[in-house]
């Protein structure tokens, strides 16, 4: 199964623990289809790994699906199986599937679907093969149905088997649930029911991973790889295993996942279709080593360039807030170079004081906006920042000084900072135009950054 030419190597576990492969939406099962082509060019990268995977995740859409003929569905299932995945041993490497919008759509569908996977039939009531779990030692897996028939269909999720599941086994180390849909948007498409689960069940889905300590919400739909954290709760996307539609084309690429899982947390690398890492991941993010004082006002800058990969730049960020109602922009830090619009701008805006970033692009083009949490007026704030360009978009985090636990940002934007040239000016309390442009109206404004990077 594994390729002599041109290995990879795999991540490993650091001592004990679990590697796996993560990869969704290949949208295939025809033959000579437009999908089986770019679904053979990931699964050729997958077979170069070195070592291959203990297990292997597919959080739905294998097949292109949506026929109201179950033959002509069957025979989807069989050509994926037998001969697009003939390559893999399953029974050395097993891999367990979600359910997906071009697999489960109807009654018929689901019974398909059942039959042809055969997978653990201990999920809720009437949801036997459609939502399960798996125990791997130390690892929980639960595979949650986000688009039941009997529950409403597509972006509709039971809640209630979740939580006592994960409750249930209480003593798991790792906790990892996997559904097709995302929980939130990714790249800027949005819509519930369609590209999200239905969003009356967000937040208290999201509730839950938090309260029983789930590592990460892995899931695919949406036609991009992403990752975003939400009160420490990782939601990873991948839907790159073949689908030959992007979202948006031009940014997003054919991918696989690579993770390893570890007593020291979740480490991961993206790899394209010629095998080249494209992005990746250390999570849980480990604390900085050091603080330095960046002076109010004009700064010489911490660092120039670009932040290499594996590495990211944390900020303290303390003072307390305007009491008076201010709506207008109010500068924290801000890097530019004279005479150009700053490529990166931190501060407050609007009516709510909202920690807002505004990252510049292209000469001529709109900035792209990232929104953290609002900060309540004349009351003092500690808030840590971190930007980490490895995870794109999702990299932009922040948490409070009194929790552990990172949030990303929110944004609409398929890019994260990782193109980002950190010029050689930095400003401290003001905009780049000096004392008087957006400057901070709060008090005791204070900024630390980590030295070099972590």
């Amino acid at each position: 199964m594994t390729s002599v030419n041109n290995p990879i190597p795999a991540l490993l576990p650091r001592g004990k623990g679990h590697q796996f492969l993560l990869y969704g939406d290949s949208c295939s099962g025809v033959p000579g289809a437009l999908h089986e082509r770019t679904f053979a060019s990931v699964n050729a990268v997958v077979q170069r790994l070195k070592p291959q995977p203990d297990f292997i995740l597919f959080p739905g859409d294998e097949i292109i699906g949506l026929t109201p003929d179950p033959d002509a569905l069957r025979a989807q299932w069989r050509y994926w199986l037998d001969t697009e995945m003939a390559w893999l041993d399953r029974a050395a490497i097993p891999i367990w599937h979600t359910t997906g919008n071009h697999t489960t759509y109807d009654a018929m569908s689901e019974a398909v679907f059942r039959a042809v996977l055969d997978l653990p039939d201990n999920g809720p009531p009437d949801q036997a093969g459609l939502s399960y779990y798996v125990r791997r030692g130390d690892l929980l897996m639960v595979f949650v149905n986000t688009l039941w028939s009997g529950l409403g269909g597509e972006g509709h999720v039971e809640l209630a088997w979740l939580e006592a599941t994960l409750r249930d086994h209480g003593d798991a180390r790792h906790k990892l649930v996997l559904g097709h849909h995302p929980v939130f948007s990714i790249n800027g498409f949005t819509g519930t029911y369609q590209r999200e689960i239905g969003h009356e069940y967000g937040r208290p889905f999201w509730d839950i991973l938090v309260k029983e300590n789930v590592l990460a919400y892995l899931c695919s739909h949406i036609l991009a790889f992403d990752v975003q954290a939400h009160r420490g709760v990782l939601q990873i996307c991948t839907a790159g295993a073949g689908t030959a539609h992007r979202m948006p084309e031009g940014v997003e690429y054919l991918h696989c996942v690579q993770a390893a899982l570890d007593e020291e947390g979740l480490r991961y690398q993206v790899l394209d279709i010629d095998g080249v890492v494209r992005e990746r991941l250390q999570w849980p993010l480990p604390d900085p080593a050091g603080w330095r004082e960046l002076r109010l006002g004009d700064v010489e800058a911490p660092f120039k360039g670009q932040v290499k990969s594996g590495r990211r730049i944390e900020l303290r960020l303390a003072g307390q807030s305007a009491a008076a109602d201010v709506a207008t922009a109010q500068t924290i830090f801000t890097a530019f170079e004279p005479g150009s619009i700053a490529p990166f701008w931190l501060g407050l805006r609007g009516p709510r004081q909202t920690l807002t970033a505004i990252v510049g692009g292209q000469p001529g083009r709109s900035p792209t906006y990232w929104f953290g949490p609002d900060l309540p007026p004349g009351e003092g704030f500690d808030i840590y920042a971190t930007i980490y360009p490895d995870m794109g978009p999702g990299g932009l985090l922040y948490r409070r000084h009194d929790c552990t636990r990172w949030s990303s940002f929110t944004s609409a934007t398929a890019r994260g900072l990782e193109q980002l040239s950190w010029p050689r000016h930095w400003a401290i309390g003001h905009g780049q135009g000096g004392r008087e442009d957006r400057p901070f109206r709060g008090a005791a404004l204070s900024v630390l950054i980590t030295p070099e990077g972590c």
